[in-house]
């Protein structure tokens, strides 16, 4: 393989793990964000989905992210009728953000990140001992 489609491979493989860490971020910043009437809906957790697409200039396939679409599953209902946000039996709906799946989420992702930074240093490390050995 061209040492140049292997840099190529993994910045895109970085780009895609700097996106989903992006994704990461906004849905532990707004977990406790809810409406601020009654029948709001609150901020809804959102899911990023990557695809393989072959790269033509390269020649070879890489990661890219397909979608990042809002997560359907039931938003959690919390007794507070208080809140602004409460319905006529005082609940609120709340974000279906679990902060525990999240960090591992961003865990999995600075692992894939990591990766691809290492597969980066070794091609560069081999790029410049070509070019020492061509001296």
């Amino acid at each position: 393989m061209d040492i140049t489609k292997a840099l190529a491979i993994s910045a895109r493989g970085m780009d895609a793990q700097t996106a989903r860490l992006r994704t990461i971020a906004e849905n532990l910043a707004n977990q406790d964000t809810t409406g601020s009437t009654p029948g709001a809906q609150p901020y809804r957790r959102k899911v990023i989905s990557f695809e393989n697409r072959m790269d033509q200039a390269l020649g070879v396939t890489t990661v890219r992210v397909k979608e990042i679409s809002p997560d359907k599953s039931d938003l959690p209902l919390r007794f507070d009728p208080s809140h602004p946000a409460a319905d006529a039996k005082g609940y609120v709906r709340t974000p279906n953000v679990n902060s525990f799946i999240e960090v591992m989420d961003m865990r999995e992702a600075q692992r894939g990140y990591s990766a691809n930074m290492n597969v980066m240093e070794v091609t560069r490390s081999m790029l410049t001992r070509t070019i020492e050995l061509l001296k």
